[in-house]
């Protein structure tokens, strides 16, 4: 092999490489496209749906005292989910709730009808920063 073809072979190894970064980019950009789709759409709130959510946090919540926290991650949705791109969360404002759309919403209202009664806080916060702006941001359900 010349040093000439050790090179192309070389250029052809990192041009292999790249097209698996560019292609793992590309599902990922996917993924998150349909998640942002299907969080947007809101899920019909019946009583069982109700009852579902309240059995998965009440696991959730348990499992997390018994580790001893005080709070647990019950929601991540991209910033794009906000009307304002999570510029009222970012700066805590009062009412950021009202910036939330989809799924989002609906769990904000879950909470204030169904959690905050029971003395549950929610807390909301921009988790990821790609690029410097609002990426992901998270719902955390706190009990102290």
């Amino acid at each position: 092999m010349s040093a000439d073809d050790l090179r192309s072979y070389m250029t052809d190894l990192q041009m292999a490489k790249a097209s698996k970064v560019l292609e793992a980019m590309d599902k990922a950009e996917e993924a998150r496209k349909k998640l942002v789709a299907s969080l947007q759409q809101e899920i019909a709130v019946t009583p069982e749906k109700i009852a579902e959510i309240k059995h998965s946090l009440a696991a959730k919540t348990r499992a997390a005292a018994e580790r001893g926290e005080r709070e647990v991650l019950v929601m991540r949705f991209p910033s794009s989910l906000c009307t304002d791109k999570g510029r009222a969360i970012n700066n805590a404002e009062p009412d950021w709730p009202s910036t939330l759309t989809g799924r989002p919403r609906q769990a904000y209202e879950f909470w204030k009808e169904h959690l905050q009664p029971a003395k549950y806080k929610l807390r909301a916060m921009i988790i990821e920063w790609p690029g410097g702006l609002p990426g992901d941001i998270a719902f955390f359900l706190s009990w102290s």
